[in-house]
C-alpha cells in the first residue's frame, strides 16, 4: 500500500510541475511583451553566462577571420614575389640581349673593315698556368682555323691561335709573356715589339732612345711578320723611360682591349708567314 502510494505521490509532483510550467508557458504567450518573474529570473541567472559565450564566440570569430586574413596576405605576398621575381629575370634577360646586341654590332663592324675572311669565336673557357695564359674559344679546324692566325677584338689586337683542336681552340693573350707582336707608336712611327708582361700589362722593346715616344701615344700593329694587319689597335704608352746607359727605352703599353671582359672574338683566316 504504501509503495502504491509512493508511485502516485511521485506522479503527481511530476503532473503538478508540468501543469504548472504549462500554465506559465501559456500566460507568457498571452503577454509576450513582458516578461514574468520567473522569466526574470532566468534571464538574470543566464545574462552573464550569455554575454561570457557571446564575447568568447565573437573573439575566436575574431582570430579566425583574422588567420584567414593573414594567410590571403601570405598567399598574396608570395604570389607578388613570385611575379616580382619573373618581372625581374625578364628585365635581366632584356639588358643582357642589348649588351649583347651591342656586342656583336661591333664585333660586325670590325669585320666590314677587315678586308681578311674571319670567323666569329665566342669564349668558352679560360685557362690560367705558370707558363701560359689562354682562352678557349668555340671554333676548330672543323671551321677552318689553324694555328698562329690573329685573333682581334672590337678594340683591337687579343692575341693568336696557339692550339687547335677540330671543335676549339685556345688564343695566347698579347698579354702573356710567350706573346711577341710587331708594333709602332702611332704618332711618331716609332717600332718596337710589344711583348706580355703578364698581369694585363705590356711592354714595348728595341725602341732606341732616340724615337719619340711619349705617355698616352697609341701603339698599333706594324704589319711586319705578316700576322696582325697593320694599324689594328695594341694599346696605349702608359709609362717611358730613358735610361743614362743601354740603347732601348723602356716602355709600358696598357692594352686597348680589356681581356678580362672578353666574350666574342674575330679569327683572322690566314696563314701566317712567321
Amino acid at each position: 500500500m504504501k509503495e502504491l502510494l509512493l508511485r502516485y505521490k511521485r506522479f503527481l509532483i511530476t503532473a503538478t510541475f508540468l501543469v504548472t510550467a504549462f500554465l506559465i508557458y501559456a500566460l507568457n504567450l498571452r503577454n509576450k511583451e513582458h516578461a514574468n518573474p520567473v522569466e526574470r529570473s532566468v534571464m538574470a541567472v543566464t545574462a552573464p553566462f550569455a554575454n561570457a559565450v557571446a564575447s568568447a564566440d565573437n573573439f575566436v570569430e575574431g582570430i579566425w577571420r583574422d588567420y584567414l586574413d593573414l594567410v590571403q596576405v601570405r598567399q598574396e605576398n608570395i604570389a607578388l614575389r613570385k611575379s616580382v621575381k619573373r618581372l625581374n629575370e625578364r628585365i635581366l634577360a632584356g639588358n643582357e640581349a642589348v649588351v649583347a646586341n651591342a656586342r656583336l654590332q661591333a664585333l660586325l663592324s670590325l669585320k666590314g673593315t677587315q678586308e681578311t675572311p674571319s670567323v666569329a669565336v665566342s669564349v668558352i673557357g679560360e685557362d690560367s698556368s705558370a707558363w701560359f695564359k689562354t682562352l678557349v674559344v668555340d671554333r676548330g679546324s672543323a671551321d677552318g682555323l689553324a694555328e698562329g692566325m690573329p685573333v682581334l677584338a672590337a678594340g683591337g689586337a687579343v692575341g693568336r691561335l696557339v692550339k687547335v683542336a677540330p671543335h676549339s681552340s685556345r688564343v695566347l693573350l698579347l698579354t702573356d709573356h710567350a706573346s711577341a707582336i710587331a708594333a709602332m707608336v702611332q704618332r711618331s712611327r716609332a717600332r718596337g715589339v710589344v711583348r706580355g708582361m703578364g698581369g694585363g700589362r705590356c711592354s714595348m722593346e728595341f725602341t732606341v732612345k732616340d724615337e719619340d715616344v711619349k705617355v698616352g701615344d697609341a701603339v698599333i700593329c706594324s704589319g711586319i711578320g705578316g700576322v696582325f694587319p697593320k694599324g689594328v689597335p695594341i694599346g696605349e704608352v702608359t709609362m717611358v723611360k730613358k735610361g743614362e746607359y743601354g740603347v732601348f727605352q723602356t716602355i709600358e703599353v696598357r692594352p686597348t682591349v680589356n681581356i678580362g671582359r672578353l666574350e666574342e672574338m674575330l679569327v683572322l683566316l690566314k696563314q701566317p708567314h712567321d
